[in-house]
């Protein structure tokens, strides 16, 4: 069998039209002509031996080969890129103190962690998983380096605007049971104030003149999915980083409103950074950037990809 090496410059192609969902902004994004593009994915297809497009309506989108070859695409491209930061970045020294959401503790910071520590053994990591007031207090007074947290629109002095992410009313994965809308008053598990997404949950309630009480507050992440599981109370988040014993409400369900999208905002201490803050801000992004990614795909149809040209 012929041994196939497939071209790193191809695959990144490839995945940066997946991701803009537009061949055309790809070629745009990477400095390249559309017909250079289309000549990289005929390329492609031909490495692989299989149709890794098919035909959708008046665009494209992926066959089952196309799926797996993404998939392969986007573990090779990051590791790719993790050896060209270590090589060239081998010196790399110093501290770096990162502040996460709750939302993304357990699914985020250990992906994170481990890729910048392979890279950068010399740098020193202390990372702080806190409530978004904490984190905002932090990183406007230089006590936390990088800040990734919720925004409701509240802004810092050197903040990016990365994403706004659904929020999805959740209840127990086993179903609801003991509540409708027009009958007793909603029993909502919120954490303690404040609480950005807590005020969003009553103020679209109130709006829709849905009564409801609070059933549990609990000062941690942990101990709002506990409640919610056991059935205590609906609740409310995004579907980043959600446990396998709770699940989000299909849109209508039990007659709750629809709920508004939440911005993610990367805040930083200083406008310039150094070198292992902004390396480790650069491998948050491309974490976030992915769950973001997987969310949309969860939430939403995937839409046929636009021809290049």
């Amino acid at each position: 069998m012929r041994r196939i090496t497939f071209d790193l410059d191809v695959l990144r192609t490839f995945a940066t039209g997946m991701d803009l969902g537009n061949f055309a902004k790809a070629a745009d994004r990477l400095g390249r002509s559309t017909s250079a593009v289309s000549a990289q994915l005929k390329k492609l297809e031909e490495q692989a031996g299989t149709a890794i497009f098919r035909k959708s309506g008046r665009g494209l989108a992926l066959t089952e080969a196309g799926e797996t070859m993404l998939a392969y695409a986007r573990r090779l491209l990051d590791l790719n890129d993790e050896a060209v930061a270590a090589v060239q970045s081998v010196e790399l020294e110093g501290w770096v103190r990162l502040g996460l959401q709750e939302d993304f503790g357990e699914n985020l910071l250990p992906d994170v962690l481990g890729r910048f520590a392979r890279a950068h053994p010399k740098v020193r990591i202390e990372a702080r998983v806190v409530r978004n007031a904490e984190l905002l207090e932090r990183v406007t007074t230089g006590k936390l380096d990088l800040a990734l947290a919720w925004s409701a629109g509240t802004m810092t002095a050197h903040c990016e605007h990365i994403a706004d992410v659904p929020m999805r009313w959740i209840g127990p994965a086993n179903g609801l049971s003991g509540w409708t809308a027009g009958g007793e008053p909603m029993p909502l598990a919120s954490l303690e104030a404040p609480c950005l997404l807590r005020n969003a949950a009553t103020k679209v309630l109130d709006e829709a003149g849905i009564s409801w009480r609070l059933s549990f507050v609990s000062p941690s992440l942990g101990g709002l999915w506990a409640a919610t599981a056991a059935g205590l109370g609906i609740t409310v988040r995004t579907p980043i980083g959600l446990p396998g014993k709770v699940r989000m409400l299909a849109p209508g369900e039990a007659g709750l409103p629809e709920l508004p999208k939440l911005g993610l905002v990367l805040h930083r201490a200083e406008a310039e950074p150094d070198g292992a803050t902004a390396r480790l801000a650069e491998l948050v992004l491309q974490s976030v950037h992915e769950a973001v990614r997987e969310v949309s795909i969860a939430s939403d149809e995937p839409k046929p990809l636009r021809r290049v040209g």
